[in-house]
């Protein structure tokens, strides 16, 4: 990819973070309380089938149990532990974990993928969770030991699902949206028996409920995870999973413009700390020459061996 290119890659996949940063206004708006799991529920299972119906594409051999593996770890496993973490944390603990993400995908990047990370990946990373924790964190007492695991949890399982994306790329001619739809069916289907067993009946809706749970499954989930998951595909890892910070961000702004919630000098210099380390993840790796590859044992640019094409982008692998 040129660098237009990848800057809009990683525009239309920060869309992604920036929508999911919404949740929390429209839950604590719209939804009824204390049914975190019926809320994933509906985020996850609706969206997934409606891609299902767009895309009619079916996963085939050993897709099966890659795309469930994926919804596991990415919806099924994520959701519930997110909602919880943020139900038993106080201040946006949950936020300040789920923003070492980056760290984590760097680490399993090494392990799975055999890339060693770069210092200014890890900086970013760094700064991104120091930013964050300066906009989100508040004063708190005793932390709680549960919402820390579930929170660590949570970060942990999308950050290996988002490894595990990019490491199992696509099957041939199977596009994001089937994908996506694969993914959210299947965590859905790990999400339903939690919480009907858990939480019972689903609650009575009114026109608002009804609506932020229309806002939830296809804008928040069906249209962001296919912004996200086609991201991955085209990012590394760790550039797809910096754009992460702007959730919390987007959260804490709309928290300020809607919530009528105030925003510190320091707050401030957090989210300037975290928006920063955030672009400069996205800024172009420095490239050896082509002599350098040559006397390395490298292709020439020109080549199509290995898992470049033509045109230079990555080739589709099943």
């Amino acid at each position: 990819m040129t660098a237009h290119q990848r800057a809009a890659v990683a525009a239309l996949t920060a869309l992604a973070p920036v929508s999911w940063g919404t949740t929390y206004v429209v839950t604590t708006e719209f939804l009824p309380p204390e049914r975190p799991l019926f809320t994933a529920l509906v985020r996850a299972l609706p969206a997934g089938l409606l891609l299902l119906a767009v895309a009619r594409v079916l996963p085939r051999g050993a897709w099966w149990w890659k795309a469930a593996a994926l919804g596991a770890l990415n919806i099924g496993a994520f959701f519930p532990l997110l909602f919880l973490s943020a139900y038993r944390l106080p201040g946006g603990l949950a936020a300040v974990v789920g923003s070492a993400g980056p760290l984590l995908v760097l680490g399993l990047s090494a392990l799975l993928l055999g890339r060693r990370p770069a210092l200014r990946d890890v900086l970013a990373g760094a700064v991104a969770a120091f930013g964050v924790s300066m906009v989100v964190l508040k004063a708190a007492g005793a932390l709680d030991a549960l919402g820390v695991t579930a929170a660590f949890t949570a970060t942990a399982s999308m950050s290996a699902g988002t490894v595990l994306t990019q490491k199992w790329g696509r099957p041939e001619g199977v596009g994001p949206l089937a994908l996506t739809g694969w993914q959210l069916t299947a965590g859905g289907l790990v999400i339903a028996p939690l919480a009907f067993l858990l939480e019972g009946a689903p609650p009575a809706l009114d026109a608002g409920a009804a609506g932020g749970y229309a806002y939830l499954a296809l804008v928040n989930t069906a249209i962001a995870y296919c912004l996200w998951f086609r991201g991955v595909g085209r990012l590394t890892a760790t550039q797809a999973t910096l754009l992460g910070p702007l959730s919390p961000l987007t959260a804490a702004v709309l928290g300020w413009a809607v919530l009528g919630e105030s925003l510190t000098a320091l707050q401030l210099l957090g989210t300037a700390l975290a928006f920063g380390a955030t672009v400069a993840g996205q800024l172009p790796r420095r490239t050896a020459s082509p002599t350098a590859r040559l006397r390395a044992g490298s292709q020439p640019s020109g080549s199509t061996s290995g898992c470049v094409n033509r045109t230079g982008l990555p080739r589709e692998r099943a």
